[in-house]
Parts: C-alpha cells; sequence; structure tokens
C-alpha cells in the first residue's frame, strides 16, 4: 500500500480521528527537528570552512587565479591556431574602437587604447569564461563621460574639445605643461594638471571606486543582485543608452563646436544645441560622414549575412579609419575646412599615477551604477556563453575578475571596462577557445601603442563617431522585436519601454533605478492580483485542475477546492479573502449577519405573540445554508505567509467555521507548515487541517460529511 493510501486509510471514519491528529501531531514535529539538523550542518559547515589546510590554500589560490588551472592543461597543437586569430582579429576592430569610445568618455585617444591593452591582459589571468571579449562598453563610456563632464565643468573648466598638453609630446612623458582654464566654481587638483589631465584623473578615480565595489560584491558573494536586472530592463537600459550615445555623437558628424550636455534632460538638451547651430555645419566632415556610413552599414550588414562562410569578419572598420586618415592628412582637411581631427597619439605608457583620492566623496555615488552595469553584463554574457559551449563559469570569481580590470587599470590612466556582446560574438564565431585569445588581443593593441598610434594624427572625429553609432545597430533594433516582444510578453515590454524611455530622457542612472524599481513594482502587482481559481476533479486521477482552464472536470458534492496561485502577504490578503469569497459564492461575515438578523426578527415576532408567521422563518437556518460543507485551499502556489497572511487564514476558517464550513489546506511547502505552525492556527486540531494532497482532502472531506450524516 502506498504511503498516500496509507494516510487515506488512517483518516476515514471516527476511529481514525485519534490516528489522524497523531499523524498531523508527527507532521508538525518535522520542523524542529530539521531545524535541529540544520543547526548541525551549520556548524559543521562552518568548522569546515575556517580550518586551513595546505589542500585548502592550493584550492584558494587556483580558484582565485584560473590561469593556473587552464595555462598548464593547454593543448597547443588543438587550441593555439584560432585562439591567435580570433585574438588577432578582435585586436583589428578595437583598435579603432577604443580610440572612438575615448572620444565618448571625453577623454583623449590614447586612453582607451591604454584601457584595451590592461584589461584584456587582467582579464585573462582572473577570468572564468573562454569568449567573452572585456574591453570598453559604449553605455559604460557614456556613463563614465556624463561624470567626467560634470567634474570637469564643477572644477571650472569649459566643456570644449580638450587640448592635448596633458598628453606626452614627441619627445617625453611630461603629464602636462600648462595650467587648466579653470575660473570657474574649483580649480584643477593640480598647478600644472590641464583638462585633459584632470579629466583622466577624474575617470581613473571613478575606474577605482567601481572596481572596488566590484571586488566587494564578489567578496560577500552577492552576485546574486544581477536577478533584479532582468533582460528586459538591461535591454531596455541599454537601448536608453544608445539613444543617448548616438545623440552625443551627432555634433562629430556635423562638425559642431558645441559643449557636451551633462545632468537631467541631456538628451533634450543636445538636440537643442544641435538645431540652434545647424547654419555652422562644417561641410567637410558631413561629407566624410555620409561617405563612411554608405561604407560601413552595407559592409556591417555583409558581415552578419554571411558569417557562416566567411572564416573572419572583414575588418572594414580598420579599412575605414586607414583611408580616412590618409585622405585627411594628403587632402590637409583640417587647414583647408577646419574639420576637427584626433590629434597626436604619442607612442608608449606614461608613468603611473594613482587615482586622485580627493575625488572619491565625489564620484563614490555614480560609481554604484557603473559597478552594477558592468558586473550584470559581464556575468550574463559569461553565463549565456558557457551554457551555448558546454563549461562553467564562476559568477563571484567573474566579479572579482572585472573587479580587478577596473582597479588595476585605475594606476595606469584607464578607465571602466565591461564584457561587449559584439566583440564577444566575434571573438566567438573566429574561434576561439581559451582565454588565451585575449593575451593576443593585447599584443595587437601593444603593437599600435608602440609603432602606429602617431599615424592616426589627421583622423577626423567624424569618422570616429560613425564608427560608434554604427556599433550600436544592435541595440536600436531592439524597436524592430517590440511586436514580437509584445505578444510573448506585455509586462516584460513596458518594463523595457518604462526604462529605455526613462535612461533616454532623464539620466541613465536616474534610468536604471527606474527599471527597477518599476520591475520590482511589477512582481508586486503581479503577487496582488494573482490568478485564484476553483479546481475540479480529473476522472480516473487524484488531480485536480482549472474549472476555467480545462473542460471535462468534475467536482465532488458539497467540496469546493480553491487555488490561490502566489504567496499570501499583508499586500494581497484582501485580495485572497475576496477571491475566495467570489469563486465559492458565500461570504460567510454576510451570511452570519443574515442569520443574527433573522434570529432577532425572530425573535421579535415570538415577544409580539405573532407565533403563525413562525412557519416562515428557517427553523436551522445554519444546517446547510451555503450548498457546501468544505472549502478546500490548495496551496501548492503559496512560497510563504507573513503575519498577515496567518491571521488572513484564521479569520477565513473562523468565518466559515461559524457557518458550519469546514477550511482544509493542502499541498502547503515545509515553509508554511513551519509558518502556520508557529502561528496556533491548528490548535482546534480537528476543524482545520492539513493534506499533503487535494485529492486526501476531498476524501477527508466526504468521509467526514458521511460520517456525521450516519449519526444524525
Amino acid at each position: 500500500m502506498t504511503e498516500a493510501n496509507n494516510i487515506h486509510a488512517v483518516t476515514e471514519g471516527p476511529e481514525g480521528d485519534d490516528a489522524k491528529c497523531s499523524f498531523h501531531h508527527r507532521m508538525f514535529l518535522e520542523p524542529q527537528e530539521e531545524k535541529r539538523s540544520m543547526k548541525a550542518l551549520l556548524v559543521k559547515k562552518a568548522k569546515k570552512t575556517c580550518s586551513c589546510t595546505p589542500a585548502k590554500i592550493k584550492d584558494c589560490v587556483l580558484g582565485f587565479f584560473p590561469i593556473l588551472q587552464w595555462l598548464p592543461k593547454y593543448k597547443i597543437r588543438e587550441y593555439l591556431l584560432g585562439d591567435v586569430m580570433s585574438g588577432v582579429i578582435v585586436g583589428v576592430l578595437l583598435v579603432p574602437q577604443s580610440i572612438a569610445y575615448s572620444l565618448l568618455a571625453g577623454l583623449e585617444p590614447i586612453y582607451g587604447l591604454y584601457t584595451s591593452f590592461f584589461s584584456c591582459i587582467i582579464y585573462c589571468i582572473f577570468g572564468t569564461s573562454r569568449h567573452i571579449s572585456v574591453s570598453i562598453f559604449g553605455v559604460v563610456c557614456l556613463m563614465v563621460g556624463q561624470v567626467v563632464d560634470r567634474e570637469v565643468e564643477r572644477a571650472g573648466y569649459k566643456l570644449e574639445p580638450a587640448v592635448l598638453s596633458a598628453l606626452p609630446g614627441p619627445g617625453g612623458h611630461g603629464m602636462g605643461t600648462g595650467i587648466g582654464n579653470g575660473t570657474g566654481n574649483g580649480t584643477a587638483p593640480e598647478p600644472l594638471c590641464d583638462k585633459s589631465c584632470y579629466a583622466m584623473a577624474v575617470a581613473a578615480t571613478l575606474t577605482f571606486i567601481s572596481g572596488v565595489y566590484q571586488v566587494a560584491m564578489g567578496f560577500f558573494q552577492v552576485g546574486f543582485v544581477s536577478v533584479y536586472l532582468s533582460d528586459s530592463l538591461l535591454s531596455g537600459f541599454v537601448t536608453g543608452a544608445s539613444i543617448t550615445v548616438l545623440t552625443s555623437q551627432v555634433k562629430y558628424l556635423l562638425g559642431l563646436d558645441i559643449p557636451r550636455s551633462g545632468g537631467v534632460g541631456s538628451l533634450i538638451t543636445t538636440w537643442i544645441n544641435i538645431f540652434r547651430n545647424i547654419h555652422r555645419t562644417n561641410v567637410c566632415d558631413l561629407i566624410t560622414s555620409f561617405l563612411c556610413f554608405l561604407v560601413l552599414i552595407p559592409a556591417k550588414e555583409l558581415n552578419e549575412r554571411f558569417k557562416s562562410k566567411l572564416k573572419a569578419p572583414i575588418p572594414v572598420e580598420l579599412f575605414v579609419v586607414v583611408a580616412a586618415t590618409l585622405a585627411s592628412h594628403f587632402g590637409k582637411l583640417r587647414e583647408t575646412y577646419g574639420s576637427s581631427i584626433s590629434g597626436h597619439i604619442p607612442t608608449g605608457f606614461l608613468p603611473p599615477r594613482p587615482p586622485d583620492w580627493s575625488l572619491l566623496p565625489s564620484v563614490a555615488l555614480d560609481a554604484i551604477p557603473v559597478a552594477i552595469i558592468g558586473f550584470a553584463i559581464t556575468v550574463s554574457l559569461s553565463e549565456m556563453f558557457a551554457k551555448k559551449h558546454g563549461y562553467s563559469v564562476r559568477a563571484n570569481q567573474e566579479m572579482y575578475a572585472i573587479g580587478f580590470c577596473n582597479i588595476i587599470p585605475s594606476f595606469f590612466h584607464c578607465f571602466t571596462t565591461s564584457a561587449a556582446l559584439a566583440k564577444t560574438l566575434v571573438k566567438e564565431s573566429t574561434g576561439c577557445r581559451t582565454q588565451m585569445s585575449g593575451m593576443v588581443t593585447s599584443l595587437v593593441i601593444l603593437l599600435v601603442l608602440l609603432v602606429i598610434a602617431p599615424l592616426f594624427y589627421s583622423l577626423q572625429k567624424c569618422v570616429l563617431a560613425v564608427i560608434t553609432i554604427v556599433n550600436l545597430r544592435g541595440a536600436l533594433r531592439k524597436f524592430r522585436d517590440l511586436p514580437k516582444m509584445w505578444h510573448l510578453s506585455r509586462v516584460d515590454t513596458v518594463i523595457w519601454g518604462v526604462t529605455m524611455a526613462a535612461t533616454a530622457l532623464i539620466s541613465t542612472e536616474i534610468g536604471l533605478l527606474v527599471g527597477v524599481c518599476f520591475s520590482m513594482l511589477c512582481v508586486i502587482f503581479r503577487t496582488q492580483r494573482p490568478e485564484a481559481p476553483l479546481l475540479g476533479w480529473v476522472a480516473e486521477s487524484e488531480t485536480y485542475e482549472s474549472l476555467s482552464a480545462y473542460k471535462n472536470l468534475q467536482t465532488k458534492p458539497g467540496v469546493v477546492v480553491f487555488r490561490f496561485e502566489a504567496p499570501l502577504y499583508y499586500i494581497n490578503k484582501e485580495c485572497f479573502k475576496s477571491s475566495l469569497y467570489k469563486q465559492t459564492g458565500v461570504n460567510p461575515v454576510w451570511v452570519k449577519a443574515a442569520k443574527k438578523k433573522a434570529e432577532k426578527k425572530m425573535l421579535r415576532e415570538k415577544e409580539a405573540g405573532a407565533e403563525d408567521n413562525q412557519s416562515s422563518i428557517p427553523v436551522d437556518f445554519g444546517s446547510d445554508p451555503v450548498g457546501f460543507h468544505t472549502i478546500v485551499i490548495d496551496c501548492c502556489a503559496v512560497q510563504f505567509l507573513d503575519t498577515a497572511g496567518i491571521r488572513t487564514l484564521k479569520e477565513v476558517c473562523k468565518d466559515y467555521g461559524d457557518i458550519n464550513v469546514h477550511v482544509l489546506l493542502a499541498q502547503c511547502n515545509p515553509s508554511v507548515r513551519s509558518s502556520l505552525l508557529r502561528g496556533e492556527l491548528f490548535k482546534d486540531g480537528e476543524d482545520h487541517l492539513l493534506f499533503h494532497s487535494v485529492h486526501q482532502a476531498v476524501d477527508f472531506a466526504l468521509g467526514t460529511q458521511g460520517h456525521r450524516a450516519a449519526k444524525n
């Protein structure tokens, strides 16, 4: 005989009452035994965690430096060709993007190359994903640029194209040769630090504190924070930020010399400034931008369409940069037409320099959303590609890796990095096998830093803006997917739209906060008014399903089965009661009130001597006034109860008990059982019972009612 049959047997008939109570008593003792075993398990785990052995130290070191695990096992013949090919191709693509995204961050081109170089090396040492490409990411660059512009303006510098005196000239590595033009609210932190130098100090400090936050999240194992950033929220945020990025690059396409707008409503302010100065458009920059779009967009589309046939994507961006640089140099576009160019890009590396600690209070709050977005995108991409290729990654180690990719480079004139989807897809499609591919990419960038960088002196900024905008195509294409998204989930589509609009129209930081709050409110609203159907019996089985969702279901006479598909807590307790009353068609409070009113009326008529009218008054009003004698509440979807939920169940049981309707609970999980025990819901024992399945509860209700009928 099965366990279910045993339970059913001991709970049938009058002689089974004692056995039934004993069974439930034993069942409610289980949580206490579980607590004792859990306590012993926690003590044992704490002792094991606090112990220190050579084997444990070795595991700790190997876990913290994954390169020590995979490098000794590296299969040169099997892995090297794919890693070298993917590393070279990503490096070639990364060079023009690094220069372009530096403008987005409000910094000089050389700093983007530094950032890409160091991030590739450091992630190779600390990262667990074999495929993701950690380097500059457009959305993060935008967030860094907004903080840089704000602090530069606060220090008294004008928001105009930065001079290059902070960079080393052809003959040296000086950090600046003149005093900045700060005359406003503050001054630059050092007498010999001009605007470009100060902007880099702000970016480096922001990068350092962002990395500290990410490492702290890894240390305290709070990777679960990323679960609050749903796919629709992240997609909406990236799309909204991409619109802001596109807007910030339009002035370079037109050759306009207007300051970058920051803060709330910067998108609208930027477009207003663009239209106010549209008559100053540089025709040379406009034509160059148009020609670059004509080349880049079709070439990118061809790369995507034939990526399965191409062994490697065509590095069209590099070709455009080379051609545009040659045309600008030999055509003397700057001297003849006043085109804005990149300027001198030095070779080699600048001396290490610590972040400006005096700026920490100013950027500490700004670093929080930068850190969260950076680690959320990195962790999600690493898990996605690990699942695709059949290996595992450690989320907390990924946070360590991206944190150190920000902390260490912040001492070498770098800004914040993150994983980037576009470059990761290229890396995967070109044969990447291990993290060694990132090391090859850093060697390509090193070659540019040591030899080639000065050759980009005449490169027009409008070309870099075109490269930035073309790489936003993936995020902007999300608008095309809206009908499909709406068909799949309207709630997710609304979350996407709200996050996108807030990010684009207000600011990136506020947009992220609005998206998180709105998505949480959507979850709360969905649990506030959940589905609450009546259930019917599937013939020749022990299964009960929704009467509104399935046909040909049967109901048991005198028994109503009700399911509440959400946790029962303070927010939805009234919804639970109203749904139960509506589905059963009986509000016990109203029934009790009607019964009392009828009893008072009968008493008044008796007192008035109206004995002839007594036949019209029900003599036994409470015998069966509602058409059923038992309600079975299916609690399989109730994950937890709070005090308000327990109190609501007590009220429901008491109110229905007052009109001779019994309430039974079925399929409660251990957490709910423990809450019910602590809330003393079962102190009456015989009236309110708990069952493992709905079928057992219904059989018990029918058996109990039959026994009572036999007695009567």
